[in-house]
C-alpha cells in the first residue's frame, strides 16, 4: 500500500491522506507500517473506518496518531482514496474517535488500531440539550437544513438538498420550528418526517463530500452485474438471497374534515416515482399501521408524516455476499442499483445495495456486501453485463 502512484496490486493503486482539518499524504514510514483498511458505507447510517499499523518503540506513529487521538488536535482527519485501473474512488473521508494499541508476542509485533467515523461525527460536536431551541421561525425543512450544512463548508462538505413533494412552511403565529441536541440529530430528524434519508457521500475528489437529503433513488444506471455460478464469467465468492413475504405494511393517515369535524382515513402507498418495484411479484401489505395522530395536523403535514412512515416499509428480498474487487473490474458502492445473474429467475435483476464493507490488506483487495429490493423476478428482461 503506497502513495498514489506505487503499485499496491495489480491496477491498483492506494492513497492515505491524514492531517488536520486539510489532511495531507502520509510519508512512506506510515505505509510501510500499515497493515489493513476497513471501510464500512452503509446506506443510511454513518460510515466508519479502521486503519491497524504495526507499532515499535520509535514510530512516528506515536505523534501522528495516539497524541491526535488522545486530544491535542481536536479533529484529525484521514480520506483512504483507492485508484483502480485509473479511476479514482474515494472510500472514506472522516475523522478519528479512538485509538488502541494491541499487545502482540514482542514489541516487534504489536499492532496500533485507529478507528473512526465519517464527517457526520463533526456534526454533534455541538449540542443544544438543555438549552432553549434555536428557532426557525418561517423555514420549510429544506431551508434549516441547508442553513444547518452551510457552516460545515470549510471541511468540503457541499449539501444537496431535495425538496420534498409538499413543502410545509408553518406559520410563526402558530409553530416555529425549533432545533433541540446536535445537527445531525436534528437534519435525521428532519428527514424522517417527510421520508427523506440523509447522508454523506465521500468524494468525488479528496477533501470533498456531498451532504445528501432527500428521498432514496432507486433508479438510474446500474453498477456491473454480479455474475454468480457462471464459470468463467462469475465475479462473486459468495451470494446468497432470502425472501420474506410478511416484510411490509400500510400506513393509513387521517385528515379531519373542518366542517364535520370527522377524520378521513388515507392510505399512503409505498411506491412512488424514486422508489419503483424492482421485482414482477410481490404480495400486498400484510398489515396496516394506522397513524391516528395525524389527524390533528395539517393535510399537508399528516401526508408528509405518511410518506415518511410508507417509506419505512421493508424490502420482501434480501441478499449478502461477497467480492474480490480485482476480478470484479470497480469498487462496487452502496446506495446505487447492480445487476445480479446467474441467481436463478426469482433473484436475478437489479437489486439495491444497502451496504458495502471494505477489506484492504497487502495483495488483497475484498468487498462484502448487502442487496434488497421489493418483490420476485425481475422487470427488466434483461441485465446488463
Amino acid at each position: 500500500m503506497a502513495i498514489s502512484g506505487q503499485r499496491c496490486l495489480a491496477g491498483m493503486h492506494l492513497t492515505l491522506l491524514v492531517g488536520p482539518v486539510v489532511p495531507v499524504p502520509v510519508p512512506q514510514v506510515v505505509l510501510d507500517a500499515l497493515t489493513q483498511i476497513e471501510v464500512d458505507a452503509p446506506d443510511e447510517a454513518a460510515g466508519a473506518f479502521t486503519l491497524q499499523f504495526t507499532l515499535s518503540v520509535q514510530s512516528p506513529l506515536h505523534t501522528l496518531f495516539l497524541l491526535s487521538g488522545g486530544g491535542v488536535v481536536p479533529l484529525l482527519r484521514v480520506i483512504v482514496v483507492a485508484t483502480l485501473n485509473g479511476m479514482p474512488e474515494v472510500l472514506i473521508d472522516g475523522v478519528v474517535s479512538r485509538t488502541e494499541v494491541l499487545p502482540g508476542a514482542d514489541l516487534r509485533h504489536t499492532t496500533l488500531q485507529v478507528t473512526g467515523d465519517d464527517l457526520t461525527a463533526v456534526m454533534q460536536k455541538l449540542e443544544y440539550s438543555g438549552l432553549p431551541g434555536l428557532p426557525y421561525p418561517a423555514m420549510p425543512a429544506e431551508a434549516i437544513v441547508a442553513l444547518i450544512l452551510a457552516k460545515y463548508a470549510f471541511l468540503g462538505i457541499v449539501p444537496l438538498v431535495i425538496p420534498s413533494i409538499a413543502i410545509d412552511v408553518p406559520i410563526p403565529t402558530n409553530r416555529i420550528a425549533t432545533q433541540q441536541g446536535s445537527d445531525l440529530d436534528y437534519v435525521r430528524t428532519l428527514a424522517e418526517r417527510v421520508g427523506y434519508v440523509f447522508y454523506l457521500d465521500p468524494g468525488p475528489a479528496p477533501g470533498m463530500s456531498t451532504a445528501y437529503w432527500g428521498p432514496k433513488v432507486k433508479v438510474g444506471v446500474p453498477q456491473p452485474a454480479l455474475n454468480a455460478d457462471m464459470d468463467a464469467a462469475g465475479n462473486v465468492e459468495q451470494l446468497s438471497f432470502s425472501y420474506n413475504g410478511n416484510a411490509r405494511s400500510l400506513p393509513i393517515v387521517y385528515v379531519q374534515n373542518e366542517q364535520t369535524k370527522v377524520p378521513l382515513p388515507i392510505p399512503i402507498p409505498d411506491i412512488g416515482p424514486l422508489n419503483p418495484p424492482l421485482g414482477l411479484i410481490d404480495p400486498p401489505p400484510q398489515r396496516f399501521n394506522p397513524l391516528p395522530e395525524t389527524a390533528k395536523y395539517s393535510p399537508v403535514r399528516a401526508m408528509l408524516l405518511g410518506m415518511a412512515e410508507a417509506a419505512k416499509s421493508a424490502d420482501t428480498v434480501t441478499g449478502r455476499g461477497s467480492l474480490d474487487v480485482i476480478r470484479y473490474g470497480r469498487v462496487l458502492k452502496s446506495r446505487q442499483l447492480v445487476g445480479v445473474r446467474g441467481a436463478g429467475p426469482a433473484f436475478d435483476g437489479l437489486h439495491y445495495v444497502t451496504r458495502v464493507r471494505h477489506t484492504i490488506k497487502r495483495g488483497e483487495y475484498k468487498q462484502s456486501f448487502e442487496l434488497s429490493r421489493k418483490g420476485l423476478i425481475s422487470t427488466v428482461p434483461l441485465v446488463p453485463p
